[in-house]
């Protein structure tokens, strides 16, 4: 958990110091030392719909007909982001933003940034779109609330973990706004990074 603080408090001391305009978390390295950043948005834990404006380069609660967006079903069963220097280009079948991330970690203040080890990826169709979803867990071991050494490793000693992220993407939308395609693994997860990487 240091180590996430430390990332999130030396970001606002530099903020703080150097007196500029607020960061572009978007523009942030896809990779770190030792694995990839994702940029929270939405606490784990969470019914708020969060998301960063690239323009404002703030963070803002997503308006639904004037008031804030609300998810309504459970909370966000980790903390969901995106990763930063990623675009999924409308033109090569992306939806037009940065790759979505879930971290499987304890709740963290939006805007924390963290490096990740991607465990998996979580393809679904959105209104018929294709929507995907990096399933990751921290870098720092004391940040991981399950030890995940792989996809194979999440399948076979963490099934529960996986249906029910696999359940709340398919119904936190409401009934039959969400289709599954299919699991996919760490290699994936690190092509499809790749692929959208900017």
């Amino acid at each position: 958990m240091r180590t996430v603080f430390l990332v999130f408090f030396s970001s606002l001391c530099w903020l703080g110091c150097r007196q500029m305009s607020p960061q572009d978390y978007q523009k942030l390295p896809t990779f770190g030392e030792s694995g990839v950043h994702v940029v929270v948005e939405i606490p784990a834990g969470s019914n708020h719909k969060i998301e960063y404006q690239k323009e404002e380069r703030r963070f803002e609660n997503d308006q639904e007909e004037g008031k804030d967006r609300v998810i309504n079903f459970l909370p966000y069963p980790g903390n969901y982001g995106f990763i930063p220097s990623t675009y999924m280009d409308p033109m090569q079948g992306g939806d037009g933003d940065a790759l979505d991330v879930l971290v499987i970690a304890e709740s963290l203040p939006t805007g924390t940034v963290l490096e990740t080890k991607p465990i998996a990826t979580l393809l679904l169709k959105d209104n018929g779109d294709l929507d995907t979803k990096i399933i990751a867990i921290p870098v720092n071991l004391e940040d991981q609330v399950l030890p995940i050494a792989n996809f194979q490793d999440f399948l076979i000693h963490h099934d529960i973990s996986k249906r029910m992220i696999e359940q709340w993407f398919l119904n936190y939308k409401g009934p039959n706004e969400m289709q599954l395609i299919r699991w996919e693994d760490e290699q994936y997860a690190m092509q499809e990074i790749k692929k959208w990487q900017q």
